[in-house]
């Protein structure tokens, strides 16, 4: 199946945007719109960093383990999802560029290696409501970054 992408420039410099998002219990303030019951194993950051949540998407549910595979400071964040009883494995990677106007462009791919035969049936509909779902991600994480980021500061 072809990978998703949803992007977003914030204020935020790259360091502060990686900073942010290389804390897995972040990830559950601007996603739990779809992934709810969040649980965290290994790491707090970094390669190793785990969760084990619960996707709900288009009225289906499945469990969902999520690990860092890769961590590169400050552009890039690699995670493995794995769900659908292990017939759904996917990678989800986190992008970080600099903008020349300041702040950045943090952009999320979702890319499957290997999808159930109903994911490959429906593509265009997954893909579709992983792209809204993802985007709605996008928007939750500029607030929650500029609200990370000012309580930092403070």
């Amino acid at each position: 199946m072809q990978s998703v992408t949803v992007s977003i420039d914030v204020p935020q410099t790259p360091e502060q945007a990686y900073d942010f998002l290389d804390v897995m219990a972040h990830h559950e303030r601007f996603t739990d719109h779809y992934l709810t019951d969040w649980h965290y194993s290994g790491a707090g950051r970094g390669v190793g960093s785990c969760a084990t949540v619960t996707a709900a998407l288009a009225g289906a549910k499945t469990d969902v383990a999520i690990e860092v595979v890769e961590a590169e400071a400050p552009r890039r964040i690699v995670e493995r999802n794995v769900s659908a009883a292990g017939r759904r494995l996917a990678h989800g990677t986190y992008t970080i560029e600099p903008l020349g106007t300041g702040g950045c462009r943090v952009s999320f791919t979702y890319a499957w290696t290997r999808a159930p035969l109903g994911d490959r049936l429906l593509a265009p509909v997954v893909r579709a409501t992983m792209r809204r779902a993802n985007r709605t991600a996008m928007r939750r994480l500029a607030i929650e970054l500029a609200r990370h980021v000012t309580a930092a500061g403070s």
